[in-house]
Order: structure tokens, then C-alpha cells, then sequence
């Protein structure tokens, strides 16, 4: 068996073993025993592929062996943000040493468009340039090297009517030109309507205004962009691609080839991470190979260096906010108007969907009797952003953490009374603003648990005492929870399928839609299998993706990999189960009842039998030994008018708090200690989820503070396309004290084995480090002033904040809580061509 897993990360006992606790679904002793009975769920084990990982055996798609003639493609890339495009000097390109082929837009044999929301996602531009890096022409060359050499020329061969670019989202929200219909959402408890908040803000014993607003994140895969493109028989096309989402892929590839869906077929092994960045803005690169390999009737590998892969794909929408606030003494919300503004980008792609989900987001953990939202996606000519763990939640969720934040200190009350007043409740209280009974709440006892666990009091106590005796180094300490709805907003997408083979020596081959980047759903569908079949986990092989083994899947995107492709695995290898249950039940004159499956044995009839030797003898008696298996998640619901309905099939709770110093003379900032509790249901993979939840901590830290995206103000370019300039987090940057917990909380809804997903909802978690770093800039004024702090709250950032709030508090009443005087932002912290 494993060694017990590793939850407290302290660098003075680096590999301490965990105190017993009794969040965890399993203790080590547990698992060990629930092993020893048949189970093979809620179990800790390796990733599915550590081993390859670690020895470097683990494929790629770099690493997909070349055929004989492979030729390689480069991008020409656009070198201005916004302009008309005349020309190209594609002989002076075809000059250049081992150039094959220059394709451009006129190249592609059917359709010029791989967007997935209207026709607005040019494979190759020719004719208005949307921004600097939109690729325009491709290369192919020999050797990859010829190929970036010749393409590098771009700039002098092109010839362009250039124009001024549009590049902030106020900017463009101000001149009216939005990427989609804009997002409007009314509750009220007075028949939905607008007035009705408005007269409620009104009349509330006190009113907040302000604003705010969230950097955009670049997804910083470890592998780049990839498609490899392989002719087939009767002009088909086998693609391997780096993707998230292999059926679009392939529906995109069908598209601008003029071929039917069935002549392509897309794999994917696994992934060197997404993030959602390989969701839809894949599909370039993977329709670019596709046409060069169709065009020239030879194999075409495409790679993106890291440079030009930030430069060609977008990121993290950021997220500009608006609001007004009604509330009463006790800091309870009566009454919200929330304007929100996303960073489309140059094209639709999925800013639609992200948007709704922010809007969907923004209650968090709250229950917000009276609110409107409007959302605006605003088109600018920066890269067209897309999707980013979270897929907007994040971006919603923090805006009503920053307002209760800001009410809290205005009332002189601590954060986190103000934000547990403001919660769901359980029986009343209950309903969100789009409609949803909030009917699995769990947050009350998930927060007065880590408050206790975390030692909150006493720390808050201790860190005032702190800051009274230190004028420079400022210590800041918040508690933040987290609400995250499970599904896909698009009902159609709630679905998957799986395949699986049992074969005469009682090994099991399985195929399913899902993608493994490194998040373990390939692990998590190898519990679900080898539990349901009662079989040891090394019977198992896990295959590559293959849209012509599994058809029509979804993107392993929302949270939902595990929930999706686990429940198909489980209901193909339950269907094997059944079928070999009846088999020796007839055979060896028992009930179909009384058979039992574990420990990659079979019982039956008082006889023990093993799982090869039936799986075998199934075969010579003519038994079915493959089956597919299907899912669709049940009760969802959704007006994309109203923005009313029933969503999400369940919700994710968390809660972190956060511990941070911050040096007042440089604005520097260290996390001390975190403390993070998450709702996982009940387990797959404890191991799984426990570093799912760490790394989502760390990312969603890095989005907060350090990875700060700046454009050029003229020319539009991005400044930050690399490690050099584009900071995020490190190892060098987990907190010293790390402490991570599963709560016990079995799943409600009929999930797999009652789990509960875990990629996207730990991000949320490092709010409390966001709110720290406030709190730690307010206790410069004595915890009198509400800092003016936006993020990601980079050193700079956290300095202007400083000033503000020192400025602040030289104003007279400063500490006073009008009805209408709005929060206050310096003119320092207005938006420049930053995220």
C-alpha cells in the first residue's frame, strides 16, 4: 500500500506525517482495510502514469514517431494590432531555403473559419487584422527551423493599411462595441424588476458604490500548442492534437478540408497541461496542419515556440466591475446592481459561456435577496480570450468578496462576521438570483470548522497585536468560502461515453472521452473500473482519446472530466458485471444476487474463482466481454433569456484562510501559512484531489498577485510573452505552512460513487490571500480605510494602495460610513493597457 499522504507542508519536518483529522474521508488505517475488503474507490494511488512521467516514457504529441516526408509549418504572424490587409510578398517567402509550400487564407479548400460562435475565427487572416500576432500566412518547410526562419519575415512582406487599435475593455465598453448580445439578470423579490433593486438600494440604511476590476491569466501549459497532421486512405486526415476537446476538433478539421466528419479522426494520448487554453483555441493549429498535410499529401507537424504561442491564443478574460450596494447596520446585503465587463478579445470564442458563468458566479456563498447584472463582453484588438480553469466563476465570485470586504470595514466589523451573516441558508434564504434551490449547503458547518481548525480568533487577535508594534511589516489575515456550481451551462455538453474490453486473460482495455492533462481523470476512472469490476488496478489499460472509438464527446473542461467519463465507465463496466454474474450464476447454480466481485476474484456458489478464469471461460460459451457505457447528467435547465433555471447538477463548497506579511516600504508580500478545507464528496482518489486542490491554490494565487499581462500602448503588442516577463508563481512561493483537508461530506446527487468534482473550485480557495494582502494594507490606517486594491496585487499595485490609504486617512471622517459616498480608487489605480 501507499504511504500515508502528505496534507501539511512545513519546511521543518519537510515529509511530516499528518495528524489524524477528521475531515478525511479515509485515514491511511481506513484505506488500507477498505483495500484489503475489495474496494478500490476513496483509495489513494499514484497517478496512472507517474511512473512514465517520471522516467520520461510518458508521449506526447511531440513525441508521436515522424512518418517518412514529414514537413514542418511555422506562422506568419501579423505585426500590427488593427489594419486592412492589401498583400503579401509570398515570393520572397518561397525563397527561402527549404520552403515547400506558403499557404494563405485562399489555400483552404472549404471553409476560412475555425471559431466555434459565429464565423469570426479566420484560420488564416486575409482581410481585416484583428491583433498583433493574428497568424496570416503558414509556412512549410522541411525542417522546423526553415519553416520559423522564413515565417520570421512576416513583417516585411506583408503589406497593411494600418489603423488605431482599440485596446482596453473601458475603452471599448465607452464607444459601444460588443463581441456579444449583451447578459442581463434581474431578481427581485417584487416580481423581477429593475426598479424594484433600485429602490432598495435607495432605501437601505447604507450604500456602497465603487469599483473593481481582475487581471486576465495566461494558461502557461507546460506543452505548447501541437497538431500533427497525417493523410489517410480516400482523403481522410488522422490528426494528433494537444486538445481539449477532440470532437471539435474534428467537426473544425471536417469543416475546412470539405469532408465529412467520418474521414477525420483525432487522438490524443494526454496532454502537458490546458487549463482550458486548448478548450477551442486548439482548433487553429490542428485545421493549419490539416490543410497543409491535405494540400501537399504528406504528413505536417505544426509546434508553437512559447513565444509566439502566448502571441497567437488568449487567456483569462480580464474583468472590469461596477456596483451599488444597499445594506444594513449589521452588514447584511439588501440590495445589489452589478455592471460587468469582460475582455473578449477579436473574436466571440467562448466569452458568451464565461460571461454567464461570472454572472452565475456572483453570489458565491451569499444569499442577495435583490440584484441585477449586466454583462457586457467587449471586442478590442487584443488576442480573443477564452477559457481558463474557473471558466468565469472566478471572475464573478471575487466581486461580491471585495464588496463584502469593503462593508465590513466600513462598519468596523471583522470580515469574516460580516461574510458568514451574508450566507445561504438551508431552508429559507435559500434561492439563487437565476433561480436555483441552493438544496446541498454545507458551507455554515465547512467554515465554522476551519475557523476553529485554523485557529482564526486567535491568530486575528495576534495578528493586530502584530501590526500595533510594527511600523514597516504589515501582517494581514482573511477567510474567504467557496460556492462553485458543477456542469456545463450548455445542457447538450452534460454528456460522455466510454468503451471497455475484457480479454481472454482477463485483462481490461478502456477508452473514454475524457482528456488526461496531468489532473488524474485517467486515475480517477481507474478506481471507478477496478471497483466496479472487483478487479486489481494493474489488469487495467487506460487508451488514447480517439474520436473513432468514442464519438461526439464533450471537452474535458467545467470540472466535470471525472463526473462525466467516470459515470460512462461505470455503467459500461457495470454492464460487463452483470453480464459475468449471470454467466457463473447459471453455471455454477446460484443467484445472479449472490455473486460477488473483489479482489480480482468472483464468488459464487461457495466457490472462489479468478477473475481471468472467468473472463476466459465467458469467451468459450459465446459471452459478450466489451460494452459501451453512456451518461447524460439528469435535471438540468437553463433560459439563456431569463438567465433563470437549474444549471448546475450540484455545487462545491470550500473555504480557505490565509495568512500574509507585506513590507509597506517596497510592497512586497510573503504568504505565511494556508489553510484550505474543500468539499470532494466522497473521494475517488483522495491523493488526486489533494493535489488537484493544492495546485488550484497556487494558480489562483499567481492570477491574484504576480501574473500581471501589459500591452504596449500604441502598438498593441504584448509586452509579457514569456517567463521573463510574465511572473508566475513557483515553488519558491507555497507558503512555508500549507495545510489541506477534505471535508466529509458525501455527495447528495447520484454522482459517481458520490464524488464531487475538484479542478476548478480550489482556484477560488486563494481569494484569502487576495483579501489578506487587503487586510495587511489596511492595518496602515488602522484598519479605518478600505484599500483601493485591484488585481493581480503586484508589488506596484499593493504600494499605490498604500499611498491611497494613507492619503485616506488624512482626510477628515475618512472612517465614516456614508450612505452615498462612493469606495474610493485613487487616480493611480485607473486601468492603464494592463490585463
Amino acid at each position: 500500500m501507499n504511504k500515508p499522504l502528505t496534507h501539511t507542508r512545513n519546511p521543518a519536518v519537510p515529509f511530516a506525517d499528518y495528524k489524524a483529522n477528521q475531515a478525511l474521508r479515509f485515514s491511511a488505517h481506513d484505506e488500507q482495510q477498505a483495500f484489503k475488503q475489495g474496494a478500490r474507490v476513496g483509495i489513494s494511488r499514484p497517478h496512472e502514469s507517474a511512473w512514465a512521467y517520471m522516467n520520461g516514457t510518458a508521449a506526447y504529441t511531440d513525441d508521436v514517431p515522424e512518418r517518412q516526408g514529414t514537413l514542418h509549418c511555422a506562422l506568419g504572424l501579423a505585426p500590427v494590432a488593427k489594419g486592412k490587409l492589401l498583400s503579401i510578398d509570398l515570393d520572397t517567402v518561397k525563397r527561402m531555403p527549404g520552403v515547400v509550400r506558403v499557404l494563405t487564407g485562399a489555400d483552404i479548400p472549404a471553409e476560412n473559419d475555425c471559431g466555434t460562435v459565429g464565423n469570426d475565427e479566420p484560420v488564416l487572416c486575409d482581410k481585416q487584422i484583428g491583433f498583433l500576432g493574428q497568424p496570416i500566412f503558414a509556412v512549410v518547410a522541411k525542417t522546423r527551423r526553415q519553416a520559423l526562419r522564413a515565417a520570421a519575415l512576416a513583417p516585411k512582406v506583408l503589406k497593411i493599411d494600418s489603423e488605431d487599435p482599440i485596446l482596453t475593455k473601458r475603452e471599448a465598453h465607452a464607444k459601444g462595441q460588443y463581441m456579444v448580445p449583451t447578459q442581463r439578470l434581474v431578481r427581485s423579490t417584487h416580481g423581477d424588476q429593475r426598479a424594484e433593486v433600485e429602490s432598495a438600494i435607495a432605501a437601505a440604511p447604507h450604500r456602497l458604490q465603487g469599483q473593481f476590476a481582475v487581471g486576465g491569466q495566461e494558461q502557461f501549459y507546460l506543452e505548447g500548442q501541437i497538431s500533427y497532421a497525417l493523410p489517410t486512405e480516400a482523403g481522410g486526415m488522422h490528426v494528433y492534437c494537444s486538445t481539449q476537446h477532440p470532437s471539435e476538433m474534428q467537426i473544425l478539421v471536417a469543416q475546412v478540408l470539405g469532408i465529412k466528419q467520418h474521414a477525420v479522426q483525432v487522438e490524443v494520448r494526454r496532454l502537458g497541461g490546458g487549463f482550458g487554453g486548448k478548450e477551442q483555441q486548439s482548433a487553429q493549429f490542428a485545421c493549419i496542419a490539416a490543410v497543409a498535410a491535405s494540400l501537399l499529401k504528406r504528413p505536417v507537424k505544426l509546434r508553437m515556440d512559447r513565444d509566439d504561442d502566448i502571441m497567437v491564443t488568449g487567456r483569462r478574460h480580464s474583468f472590469w466591475y461596477e456596483y451599488d450596494v444597499g445594506y444594513d447596520d449589521d452588514g447584511k446585503v439588501l440590495a445589489v446592481a452589478l455592471t460587468l465587463v469582460s475582455n473578449a478579445g477579436h473574436s466571440a470564442d467562448l466569452s458568451a459561456p464565461v460571461m454567464g458563468r461570472a454572472i452565475t458566479h456572483f453570489d458565491n456563498a451569499y444569499w442577495l435577496p435583490e440584484v441585477t447584472m449586466d454583462g457586457y463582453s467587449v471586442k478590442t484588438n487584443t488576442q480573443s480570450n477564452t477559457a481558463f480553469r474557473g471558466f468565469g466563476g472566478p471572475q464573478g465570485a471575487i466581486c461580491i468578496e471585495d464588496i463584502l470586504d469593503t462593508i465590513a470595514r466600513r462598519l468596523g466589523k471583522d470580515t469574516l462576521d460580516v461574510r458568514k451573516l451574508n450566507f445561504y441558508g438551508k431552508t429559507e434564504r435559500n434561492v439563487t438570483p437565476y433561480g436555483q434551490t441552493v438544496d446541498d449547503n454545507v458551507i455554515h458547518e465547512l467554515v465554522d470548522q476551519l475557523e476553529a481548525s485554523s485557529d482564526y480568533r486567535a491568530r486575528r487577535d495576534a495578528v493586530r497585536a502584530f501590526n500595533a508594534k510594527s511600523p514597516v511589516l504589515k501582517r494581514g489575515l482573511a477567510l474567504t468560502p467557496v460556492k462553485f456550481g458543477i456542469s456545463f451551462n450548455t445542457k447538450y455538453h452534460n454528456q460522455a461515453g466510454a468503451l471497455i474490453h475484457i480479454y481472454l486473460d482477463g485483462s481490461v482495455l478502456v477508452n473514454h472521452g475524457g482528456i488526461e492533462m496531468g489532473q488524474g481523470v485517467n486515475s480517477k476512472v481507474f478506481n471507478v473500473v477496478a471497483n466496479e469490476l472487483g478487479i486489481d488496478y494493474d489488469r487495467i489499460r487506460m487508451t488514447a482519446t480517439d474520436t473513432s472509438k468514442v464519438a461526439n464527446t464533450s471537452a474535458t473542461a467545467a470540472s466535470t472530466g471525472a463526473d462525466l467519463n467516470g459515470k460512462a465507465a461505470q455503467d459500461a463496466a457495470h454492464q460487463l458485471r452483470e453480464r459475468l454474474a449471470a454467466y457463473v450464476a447459471e453455471k455454477y447454480g446460484d443467484k445472479v444476487e449472490n455473486v460477488r466481485f473483489a479482489n480480482d476474484k468472483v464468488f459464487v456458489a461457495g466457490k472462489e474463482l479468478g477473475f481471468s478464469e472467468v473472463a476466459n471461460a465467458a469467451y468459450y460459451d459465446r459471452v459478450q466481454l466489451w460494452s459501451d457505457g453512456f451518461y447524460k447528467t439528469p435535471g438540468l435547465s437553463w433560459d439563456q433569456a431569463t438567465m433563470k433555471g437549474h444549471p448546475f447538477y450540484y455545487y462545491a463548497y470550500g473555504a480557505a484562510v490565509s495568512e500574509v506579511v507585506v513590507d509597506t516600504l517596497t510592497g512586497e508580500w510573503k504568504l505565511l501559512r494556508a489553510d484550505c478545507l474543500h468539499d470532494v464528496g466522497d473521494s475517488l482518489n483522495p491523493a488526486t484531489d489533494i493535489g488537484q486542490i493544492e495546485g488550484g491554490f497556487i494558480q489562483g494565487m499567481g492570477w491574484l498577485t504576480t501574473e500581471e499581462l501589459v500591452w504596449h500602448p500604441k502598438t498593441g503588442k504584448l509586452m509579457t510573452h514569456g517567463p521573463s516577463t510574465y511572473k508566475i508563481p513557483t515553488a519558491n512561493d507555497c507558503p512555508p505552512v500549507f495545510n489541506v483537508q477534505l471535508y466529509k461530506n458525501s455527495n447528495a446527487k447520484e454522482t459517481v460513487y458520490h464524488s464531487k468534482a475538484v479542478g476548478e473550485p480550489p482556484l477560488l480557495l486563494p481569494f484569502s490571500v487576495f483579501f489578506a494582502i487587503r487586510d495587511a494594507v489596511s492595518a496602515v490606517a488602522d484598519y479605518r480605510v478600505a484599500p483601493p486594491l485591484r488585481a493581480p496585487a503586484t508589488s506596484e499595485r499593493i504600494l499605490k494602495a498604500i499611498a491611497a490609504v494613507k492619503a485616506a486617512e488624512r482626510t477628515p471622517n475618512a472612517s465614516e460610513s456614508h450612505h452615498d459616498r462612493p469606495a474610493q480608487h485613487p487616480a493611480s489605480a485607473k486601468e492603464l493597457i494592463v490585463s
